[in-house]
Order: structure tokens, then sequence, then C-alpha cells
């Protein structure tokens, strides 16, 4: 019995450690946060970045690169190709719903490979990667699989903290999250959101979480044509700002976030490396 007793209290305390070495959460212990207001600006992917401050570009499809000031690079739902440039990505997510979204053929130079699903059928992954300017951590969500079914915890939204701003993507999405995820999500400031009305999600279930989220910045992907596009912001018209932009390129900050919700409509454009 005193052996058993020592033993809970090992593992006690080495769980307690871990939890303590583990980097919180603050979009989770602030999810009820209000920042402060300003607006955001253009800029190329290959400019230097003001403090405190993140670039996110889009690439194609469900691809974005996020950038940090001190020179970290993510790409989501990397399927190999993000155009023509010698960028090697610090970290890369995917998640393999459709071949768009994920690739077997990683460059073994790209430090951080995270996929949205676990070894096992349905058995899901925890990410939690802290890499100090940024932590990348996901909440597993299900999918429909190739054959008619679903596959449990398939999916992956990412969500990448930086810089005091929580962005969040959704990815191959298939269903409104519950409660509970709604909950691991925590606060996005920025949310990338699949709207092309069926291969994801119904137009009427993304309505929802965008304003379930209430996110400060929301940026449509995943549309395969205008009247996709159109039929979301007319949607969700009432009660965003739409602001339509010809770049692919945004910077955003803590003090850049709009006065008021805002879908931005970013022009996907592959990575080119300036002459």
């Amino acid at each position: 019995m005193i052996r058993l007793a020592a033993a809970l209290l090992c593992l006690t305390a080495t769980a307690t450690l871990a939890q303590e070495q583990r980097r919180p959460s603050h979009c989770i212990a602030i999810a009820d946060a209000a920042p402060g207001l300003e607006y955001l600006h253009k800029a190329s992917w290959t400019d230097p970045l003001p403090e405190y401050s993140l670039r996110i570009h889009y690439i194609a499809h469900a691809s974005f690169l996020i950038q940090t000031r001190g020179g970290l690079e993510a790409v989501t739902d990397f399927n190999g190709f993000i155009g023509n440039t010698r960028l090697i990505p610090d970290i890369v997510t995917m998640n393999h719903a459709h071949e768009t979204h994920w690739t077997t053929a990683i460059d073994p130079a790209i430090p951080h490979v995270l996929r949205g699903w676990g070894q096992e059928f349905g058995a899901g992954i925890d990410h939690h990667l802290d890499l100090g300017e940024m932590l990348v951590r996901n909440v597993s969500t299900d999918i429909r699989s190739a054959f008619g079914g679903d596959e449990p915890r398939g999916n992956s939204i990412f969500i990448f903290e930086a810089e005091g701003l929580c962005v969040a993507h959704l990815g191959h999405l298939h269903h409104e999250p519950t409660d509970m995820q709604y909950a691991a999500l925590g606060r996005a400031d920025v949310l990338m959101v699949p709207v092309d009305g069926g291969y994801t999600l119904p137009l009427s279930t993304v309505e929802r979480i965008v304003d379930r989220l209430k996110s400060s910045i929301v940026i449509p992907m995943h549309w395969f044509s205008g009247y996709a596009l159109e039929a979301f912001l007319a949607g969700v018209g009432d009660t965003f700002v739409i602001d339509r932009r010809d770049t692919a390129t945004l910077e955003v900050s803590l003090r850049s976030l709009p006065s008021r919700p805002t879908v931005i409509v970013l022009q996907p454009r592959f990575l080119s490396d300036p002459d």
C-alpha cells in the first residue's frame, strides 16, 4: 500500500512538472479578451515586419504562409508546392481529406511537419509545438472518409499563437465544432474558413461558426468560384464589414485589428522570390 501511494505521488509530480513545462495557450486563457484597435495595411511577403506583427499570405486553395518578425515561417495545408521559391518553411501543417491539403513528398529540410491525423484510423493527434516565438497546437475534428463513412478525428483545426495573436485555420472541416471543440479552440482573432459550400461545409453552417467565434478578421479560403465566395459574403454582409483586397498579403497586430468584425478577401498568389 505504501509503495502504491509512493508511485501515485511520483506520477502526480511527473505530470505536474510536464504541465509546468508545457507553455499554456493564451488564446484559451483569455478567450474573452478585447484587444485594442487600429487598421491593417498591405505588404509584400518578403518585406521586413514591424514590431508585434504577423504577416499572412494567401498562397492558394487552403494554404497560407504565416510569418513572424523573428523569421519563423509556417505553411498551412501544405501540399508540396508553394511557388517558385527557395523558401523552406519552419513548420508545415497538413490535413488528408484530399491530396490538395497534404503530401508524402516532404523536403527533409523542413524541421516540423504536423499532420492533422493520427497514425491509426480515427486515433487523432495532439500537437503542441512551442518554438518560443510561435506556439502551434491543434483541435481534432471528424471528416467524411473516402469510402462514404466518417473518420473520427481525421482533420485538425490548427491554431498559431504569436505576438499575442490567435490565428486559427479550420482545415478541411466537415462539421460544426462541438462545444468542447469550440472551447479547446479558444479565441480566434484571425480565422481562415472554407467557403466552398459543399466539399467541406454548407454555407449556413459556416455562417454559424463565424458568428459564434466572432473573429476580428475572417479570411475566406477553399473557394473554387466567384459564386461560392459571393454567396458567403452575402450571407455575412449584415454582421461583417466586407473588405476586398487586390493583394495576397496582409500584416496584422493586436493594435491593428479592425474595430468591427471584418471579412478580408485576399487574392491567392503562389510565392515567388524577388528578382
